[in-house]
């Protein structure tokens, strides 16, 4: 099939996640990198492009350029990947939806709940598809977890368990003019939040992609443990999930030691399970009588994980997989637009899309403002999102 034309807005020197956009979305042969707007700076845009080997007149100094540009190009762009600091993504999304262009966005997708609402729209309003990169869903392992909890397998739901915990900003690293510390630190870059926008929206749609549940009510206490820092850098949430499921979340970026800790353990009546990022294709299963069954991803699991799984057992999969197994069904769901070209390995065993869609993002947004109102007011909060969904792209 005809890999999509797609542009990237940010990405350039000293960006970490714009390279792994790029490796993942070359994974499958499903994209061609043609444009793009990857700094604020004209030079280092265009020193960016050069070396991804880029026309001269398809590398961008500012993205409402590029949209008006390559909305006028017969080969114009297909979709754009966003990975901008975080107050450029509703910007840059909706100028892109205007221009009649697909949108994958890394999270979370907006700084205010009424942006997050209005890109709902839009993408509803124009039919374009809207992923938002919640990368954790798209491990194999993952997906087998939520296939087990949707077939009764653990019984009842009681309490669901997850931890986000790294320790990169255990010192003031922003003040030093690390680039990545530098813009999460800052309220006018970065919005409300910090680590709960940063990492504790990854943990928020874990939880509802794997149980299914929405999450009713919340109680959260943020905190700023290195003196000098302006917003959270540490947060503990207690969840009251639909059906009275009890839940709890560990989010932190000042856990000396840690890397990148994302663990999630679901406990029913009849079985519980335990997965986490830094061991990603093992699931662990765990019997009423203490017995623990290890499944391992590419060994005997359900047709999601399958299809999310690109090499025999054994031969370790990971992060850029995950992401590319997103970019995939993104791909799938533009193709299925543009006429029925093909939706092969697009879907989950239902026939859904099976990525995090802007419906997503927005149940993230909801999230963080309801858990820093909690905070500040020392008591529960309804969520009232109206606005998560199963994966399903809208």
């Amino acid at each position: 099939m005809t890999p999509i034309r797609y542009g990237m807005i940010g990405g350039g020197p000293g960006a970490f996640i714009g390279a792994v956009h790029r490796m993942a979305a070359a994974l499958d042969g499903d994209y061609h990198l043609v444009a793009g707007a990857f700094s604020s700076d004209p030079a280092r845009s265009r020193e960016t492009g050069e070396e991804l080997g880029l026309d001269a007149d398809r590398i961008y100094g500012d993205f409402r350029e590029m949209a008006i540009m390559e909305a006028a190009r017969e080969d114009g762009i297909e979709a754009v990947v966003i990975v901008t600091p975080n107050h450029l993504h509703h910007p840059a999304a909706r100028a892109f939806l205007e221009s009649g262009v697909h949108v994958i966005c890394d999270k979370p997708m907006t700084t205010t709940i009424e942006d997050a609402e209005e890109l709902v729209r839009l993408a509803g309003e124009r039919g374009l598809v809207f992923a938002v990169t919640y990368n954790y869903t798209g491990y194999p392992m993952v997906k087998e977890a939520r296939r087990r909890i949707a077939s009764g397998a653990l019984g009842s739901l009681r309490k669901v368990v997850v931890e986000y915990s790294q320790g990169w900003l255990r010192t003031l690293l922003e003040a030093e003019g690390q680039k990545q510390a530098e813009w999460r630190g800052d309220p006018e870059r970065a919005g409300l939040s910090s680590a709960l926008g940063d990492i504790g929206t990854h943990a928020f749609n874990l939880v509802h992609y794997v149980t299914g549940l929405e999450t009713h009510r919340l109680f959260a206490d943020l905190g700023t443990v290195v003196e000098g820092r302006a917003m959270e850098d540490d947060a503990a949430v207690l969840l009251e999930l639909e059906g009275g499921v009890r839940g709890v979340m560990i989010v932190s970026q000042i856990a000396t030691g840690e890397r990148n800790h994302l663990r999630m353990r679901v406990y029913g009546s009849e079985g519980a399970l335990d997965w986490c990022q830094e061991d990603p294709n093992r699931l662990r299963l765990l019997d009423p009588d203490g017995t623990e069954t290890v499944v391992f991803r590419g060994g005997e699991t359900g047709p999601d994980a399958a299809r999310a799984t690109r090499l025999p057992g054994g031969h370790p999969e990971g992060f850029i997989e995950a992401f590319a197994n997103i970019y995939r069904g993104v791909a799938a769901a533009i193709r299925t637009r543009k006429g029925g070209e093909g939706m092969v390995d697009g879907g989950d065993e239902e026939g859904r899309l099976d990525f995090p869609a802007v419906e997503d993002g927005a149940s993230g947004v909801h999230f963080i403002h309801r858990a820093l109102e909690s905070s500040r007011a020392g008591s529960w909060v309804e969520v009232n999102d109206g606005a998560a969904n199963s994966g399903e792209a809208t």
